[in-house]
């Protein structure tokens, strides 16, 4: 990953005396009178403050495709289960394959809930989740994974549950938008996560298709606001990563550009992050789950 590691940006709140409410100018022989820098301090961080709020406004209106995602996954291993009690090996992996579209949708702010997270889709040494099913189902072409199936629909149903009252933000899903750019220019394009179900390609599609989404609602009309340019480069460059993504087999994908575009949108989210208020990763913070 070339070119992604600054130095992160991040609004100080330091105490500010007599600003007055969002920023207005203070009272003659104020400190903001006598220092005149000290009031567009004042104004600046009552900007940076109004845009983290309107962002994160913007943020909840991104909940109920949220939930519609682990919904739609949560009703794919419910039909797993109900294929697998019917002893029919070919529902079963179709229900499957149908499990992971909402999942691989949803990893924009899935990988946030990193216990959950390793349960329901660890990688690549899975003992239990989607990928410990996936082995035996596909890999196998067996049916004993009644108790890892009753798992996964355990633990996201569990999600379900927790994501109703998890407080959404901006910083976050821009976060989560940012390392599924990573995670899919660095680590599934070059073998792929789901070889034994041949759902890898698939895998990416529906993650790009996540990060579309995320910036679409939450994103797009401020970044839009403050630098049409850049709001332009980030639409094209999704865009991009979706054309890349649409050839027919995985064989036939091209690597070394799908790497070099992802690297791109990447540092396209670090320069927008400062100017909307929020912080910019780093690589580090890039390649944690």
């Amino acid at each position: 990953m070339k070119h992604i590691d600054a130095p992160a940006w991040a609004p100080t709140a330091v105490p500010l005396p007599n600003c007055g409410a969002a920023g207005r100018p203070a009272a003659r022989g104020s400190p903001t009178r006598l220092f005149p820098g000290l009031a567009l301090a004042c104004v600046t961080l009552a900007t940076v403050t109004a845009q983290a709020g309107s962002l994160d406004a913007a943020a909840e209106r991104y909940r109920p495709l949220m939930a519609e995602e682990i919904d739609r996954s949560l009703t794919g291993a419910r039909a797993l289960r109900d294929a697998l009690l019917a002893n029919d090996l070919e529902g079963a992996q179709q229900a499957w394959i149908a499990a992971r579209v909402g999942w691989e949708r949803a990893e924009v702010f899935t990988s946030g809930f990193t216990e959950l997270d390793a349960e329901i889709d660890a990688w690549p040494n899975a003992v239990t989740g989607f990928h410990a099913i996936e082995a035996k189902l596909f890999g196998a072409r067996r049916m004993d994974v009644q108790p890892e199936t009753d798992a996964l629909i355990f633990h996201l149903t569990d999600l379900r549950v927790k994501i109703r009252d998890t407080r959404l933000t901006a910083q976050g899903l821009l976060n989560g938008a940012a390392k599924l750019v990573y995670e899919v220019g660095e680590s599934k394009a070059d073998c792929g996560e789901s070889r034994f179900s041949g759902t890898s390609f698939d895998d990416m599609r529906n993650n790009v298709d996540g990060v579309e989404a995320v910036f679409r609602i939450v994103f797009a009309a401020e970044i839009e606001g403050r630098d049409p340019k850049l709001a332009d480069a980030l639409r094209t460059k999704i865009d991009q990563l979706q054309t890349l993504l649409r050839v027919p087999a995985l064989g036939r994908l091209d690597s070394n550009k799908l790497r070099a575009e992802s690297e791109e949108l990447i540092v396209a989210f670090q320069t927008a992050a400062p100017l909307i208020g929020l912080d910019r990763l780093s690589l580090r913070d890039l390649v944690q789950r």
